[in-house]
């Protein structure tokens, strides 16, 4: 699995510590040092069956600046991905890749049924 973050992002780090204490094994990318390429993120969307909106980081600075919340509506999807694919602070994080699912953002309810054994997750 590829874990995607920003290494001074809190719930990167949340993210990026309950895999290491899961025991889960993945390998780190740094999103600032290596952003999604529009290839990546156009893969990601398709196979995750979300919304391309829930791949931008709505929260971030950047996103607000460049005024997106009335931009996107009007984008078309192609457009949305090559602007996500500019600026890896557009994207949201962390973005965790398997062979069989994409998650965007760190819920952990979710990543543990994605992740966990189902005798793990029935456990008091």
């Amino acid at each position: 699995m590829l874990l995607i973050c920003y290494p001074r992002c809190s719930t990167c780090k949340k993210a990026q510590s309950w895999l290491d204490e899961g025991n889960i094994p993945y390998t780190y990318r740094d999103i600032k040092e290596e952003n999604p390429s529009f290839d990546e993120l156009k893969e990601w969307y398709e196979r995750s069956g979300l919304e391309l909106k829930r791949f931008f980081n709505t929260s971030g600075l950047l996103y607000k600046s460049l005024q997106l919340k009335d931009k996107l509506p009007s984008m078309t999807d192609e457009e949305k991905l090559s602007l996500l694919s500019t600026d890896g602070m557009l994207v949201k994080r962390p973005l965790l890749i398997a062979d069989d699912f994409i998650l965007v953002g760190f819920k952990e309810k979710e990543w543990a049924e994605k992740l966990m054994r189902k005798d793990e997750r029935e456990r008091p």
